[in-house]
């Protein structure tokens, strides 16, 4: 539906848009709690542990996978906006492709590859053929992920952001059903907890493709359309593979985190695994904010109110404070109830260390918040550079904290690298939109006649911080200033 945010009070907004983005974000982590509870209270902390120990590995491959496929829609979102039918048939046919290339690589290359990695990343040898198990079984359905990620991509991208998250609903509803009566009744064990989300991933893949025949006769593909042209594989490419290797370097300081973890147990795994997912519901709200701070900055800069910038980025960052020291006092007071969900008596090793977590990172929200309101802010604005080397200052951070620390303090130790990764991005941000805050300042309010526009948000698992890869509004017939045009370059 279109939507413009170019009126209203700012903070209301911003609110407003951040919601359907928060139930997205929710629904999504969703997917890896339920494989949580349900492994942790069925099978044991071992089993438990099995499962987390293979999220890193996991998240390396298919998030470059979901990044890449994320970029090849954008193509597409420019030629629906440009009102090229033909070239949107063509950008289809040439990111499906691509997306068949990369799936067939992963679903031979990564059940290959499951136990030398995980033995290279000292799993320990009581988690390590329940980790494999899982790793090649979420491998070997790698398509239906890819070919799910695209596919409400390219939806997304002509215009509709709820069918995706009806979609989306849907899979993890069954995925629910699925990883209860496998793992439960049927007693796969982790096999049937990996089988439930590829079958629920494979379901919305056939629920997309149904969706497109019936509705979307925007997106169906011509004989001739297969003519592929190496500038047309190029210019997916160009735009894919960036956004893959972003999604990794979260990816790689993970794994990272992950052999310091492996070195202290499957207690210690078990730990960080059940407060991570824990963690990541809590912060879903916190990355919703931020992606809906960059839509709201892109449509403003485009319709040329840098007034409504300035006070919406400041107004974001207040909520986002509030929002933070809320959840912190929820995790802080209640962390023990909610870690106890997830795993069965017995472990009260396991539930101490993961509240710890949830003290540590609880405490600092307050850093994160301000980290995805300006990182969302300077995407917003067309600055790329900042958001990357923010990115890489979190890997190298987080990396660093996790084996200097970790070797030092042990679980504490691993636990403290996500909050000192958090400090090392808001170094660089706050004093980079502070320059763009100023820069604004010194720009005219020159407001183009209100155009309705459709925001596209190209979005993923989250893990911590991860950045909002792209934003892409259409359409905006907007003919830039030289100063608009290069504020929007820096």
């Amino acid at each position: 539906m279109a939507t413009s945010l170019t009126t209203g009070r700012p903070w209301r907004v911003i609110l407003a848009f951040s919601v359907p983005l928060l139930i997205g974000n929710v629904v999504q982590q969703l997917y890896q709690v339920v494989d949580t509870v349900v492994v942790g209270r069925e099978l044991g902390v071992n089993s438990l542990a099995a499962v987390g120990a293979t999220g890193s590995l996991l998240f390396l491959l298919l998030g470059f996978a979901w990044g890449m496929t994320s970029g090849f829609a954008i193509p597409t979102a420019q030629a629906f906006g440009a009102r090229d039918s033909a070239a949107v048939r063509r950008s289809v046919t040439t990111g499906t492709l691509l997306a068949a290339v990369a799936s067939i690589l992963i679903t031979v290359g990564g059940p290959l590859l499951a136990e030398p990695v995980l033995v290279l990343m000292r799993t320990p040898p009581e988690l390590l053929a329940e980790a494999t198990l899982f790793t090649q079984i979420s491998f070997l359905g790698g398509g239906a992920t890819m070919f799910f990620n695209y596919l409400s991509a390219i939806i997304r991208a002509i215009g509709d952001s709820k069918t995706p998250l009806v979609f989306l609903t849907i899979a993890c509803a069954l995925n629910v059903v699925l990883v209860i009566v496998l793992v439960g009744p049927v007693g796969w064990g982790v096999a049937g907890a990996a089988l439930a989300t590829v079958v629920a991933q494979a379901v919305s893949v056939l629920l997309c493709l149904e969706f497109v025949r019936r509705r979307m006769p925007v997106l169906h593909v011509r004989r001739e359309d297969w003519r592929i042209t190496r500038g047309d594989i190029f210019d997916h490419l160009r735009l894919g593979l960036p956004m893959g290797f972003q999604a990794s370097i979260i990816a790689i300081g993970t794994l990272v985190v992950q052999v310091a973890l492996n070195v202290l147990g499957p207690e210690a795994i078990a730990a960080y695994t059940t407060a991570s997912r824990v963690d990541s519901l809590a912060t879903a709200l916190l990355a919703s904010l931020g992606l809906a701070v960059s839509m709201y900055v892109a449509q403003n800069f485009g319709g040329r109110r840098p007034d409504r910038i300035r006070a919406g980025v400041v107004q974001a960052t207040w909520m986002a404070i509030i929002a933070s020291l809320v959840l912190g006092v929820v995790l802080i007071a209640f962390g023990t109830h909610l870690v106890r969900l997830f795993v069965g008596d017995g472990a009260d090793e396991v539930v101490d260390s993961a509240h710890l977590m949830l003290i540590i990172n609880g405490s600092t929200y307050s850093l994160l918040g301000v980290l995805f309101v300006l990182r969302g802010a300077l995407q917003g604005l067309g600055q790329a550079m900042i958001p990357t080397i923010t990115g890489v200052v979190e890997l190298f951070a987080r990396v660093a904290a996790a084996v200097a620390l970790g070797a030092v303090l042990g679980f504490a130790g691993v636990a403290m690298s996500n909050p000192l990764a958090w400090v090392g991005a808001v170094v660089i941000l706050i004093p980079a939109y502070v320059r763009a805050h100023r820069a604004l300042m010194r720009m005219p309010v020159d407001p183009l006649e209100p155009t309705l526009t459709t925001p596209i948000a190209i979005v993923g698992p989250d893990n911590s911080s991860l950045n909002v890869d792209v934003v892409v509004t259409q359409p905006i017939p907007v003919v830039m200033q030289k100063r608009w045009k290069k504020l929007l370059r820096r």
